[in-house]
């Protein structure tokens, strides 16, 4: 009897492991398509969005963390899409990409970099886009995206992605990307890129608004008429 009880307990395990693992790619799968749907309904009616940020720059070789805190804007503007990032803390900053330049000044030293991505230009929009603005399901042209369950992010239930570059010339910048859509509103309150050197930048959104009025000036760069501009190579 004790032989028959073991057999039947050790048989409702293995049928357990084996409706488990059935279950889990349904789930991932369904999971994934929710997600994504989510983003593409953000998507479509996608116009501007405008929200406080924490940023956290992650340098693996000498374990220092450096964060920025600020203001961050997306605009859909025609076809195009133009984000600036107003930073206050610790130095002034502010990065703005548009047009296909990508421009940061910092008044401290009264200098803008001026960058152009050239033939990049679609990498560089493409990770601008990831949870603001982007199609969802367009995600799957350029990555390998996984669900990888709900997860509080910012005091948001949000929904955890994990996005692999299928491009082997985008993985030697950026390893792997998380993503936590809010979906309630299809957008990212927390975004992490992983180097492959193990530096990464971790993005989190708070006090988010969508398609209201931006400022004015949120696309224009607060220079001075001695301002230096330069043109970095590379």
């Amino acid at each position: 009897m004790r032989a028959v009880l073991k057999t039947l307990v050790l048989g409702t395990v293995v049928i357990g492991w084996l409706l488990a693992a059935l279950a889990w790619p349904q789930s991932d799968s369904a999971g994934l398509e929710r997600v994504l749907k989510q983003m593409d309904d953000a998507a479509r009616n996608f116009r501007t969005t405008e929200a406080s940020v924490v940023w956290d720059q992650y340098q693996k070789v000498i374990d220092e963390t450096e964060t920025q805190k600020g203001k961050i804007y997306f605009r859909r503007e025609g076809g195009e899409i133009q984000m600036a990032a107003d930073f206050v803390e610790p130095d002034k900053k502010y990065v703005i990409y548009s047009g296909g330049k990508v421009q940061v000044y910092q008044p401290k030293i009264d200098q803008v970099n001026e960058y152009n991505p050239g033939k990049n230009r679609s990498d560089v929009e493409s990770f601008l886009v990831l949870g603001f603005g982007g199609s969802g399901h367009d995600l799957l042209k350029s990555y390998d995206v996984k669900f990888l369950g709900s997860e509080t992010a910012n005091g948001i239930a949000a929904e955890k992605l994990e996005l692999i570059p299928k491009s082997t010339r985008l993985r030697s910048n950026i390893a792997r990307i998380l993503l936590w859509i809010d979906p309630a509103r299809g957008v990212s309150v927390q975004q992490q890129f992983f180097e492959p050197s193990g530096d990464y930048r971790l993005a989190k959104y708070s006090e988010i608004q969508i398609n209201q009025k931006l400022p004015e000036n949120a696309f224009k760069l607060k220079t001075t008429g001695k301002t230096k501009f330069l043109s970095p190579q590379g």
